[in-house]
């Protein structure tokens, strides 16, 4: 946290992929993870002056916009589980949607779908928005070894649903 204000552009720049991945590990459905994060980006934008830097990163800003967001998509539309009408092989020249056709991707998606929302979004902060533990104990209101403690276990769940596979290499 440095305190000084950088460009929303450059806010965005580098951070886009963070948010997307969070909020894909999220909804695993690339249209609805397309709408979220417009919507994400729209509303920081909005809000920008109010945005202080001496008292969030960025990137925690944005997570805590992309996890009300998150929020508001649930009460409209329910938890319910949605198709991906993409799942289907695409070509495709932008690396954006590649990655989610790569078949170590497909392993973690298998994963992720059979954990729970809370957990995704749990596993999303750290692997998705790569934030640290003192900042995800902020967030649920509890200590950064609690926070540890809970990384444990969801990673051991992990390690069972994966088999030989190490999941740590998957979400990394």
């Amino acid at each position: 946290m440095t305190g000084t204000k950088q460009k929303f552009e450059d806010i965005y720049d580098q951070n886009y992929s963070y948010v997307y991945n969070y909020i894909y590990m999220q909804v695993l459905h690339r249209q609805n993870t397309e709408d979220i994060v417009s919507d994400v980006f729209m509303k920081a934008y909005t809000h920008y002056d109010g945005f202080d830097p001496a008292l969030a990163s960025a990137r925690t800003w944005l997570c805590t916009i992309a996890r009300n967001t998150l929020v508001d998509f649930y009460r409209k539309n329910g938890r319910a589980e949605t198709v991906d009408l993409d799942d289907a092989p695409e070509i495709s020249t932008d690396d954006t949607y590649e990655v989610l056709q790569d078949p170590v991707n497909a392993e973690v998606k298998r994963i992720l779908d059979k954990l729970s929302p809370d957990e995704r979004e749990f596993l999303s902060l750290r692997y998705g928005q790569d934030m640290k533990n003192e900042d995800i104990g902020r967030m649920y209101g509890i200590n950064a070894k609690a926070v540890s403690e809970r990384y444990r276990r969801l990673l051991a769940k992990c390690r069972k649903l994966a088999g030989n596979i190490d999941i740590v290499d998957l979400l990394s």
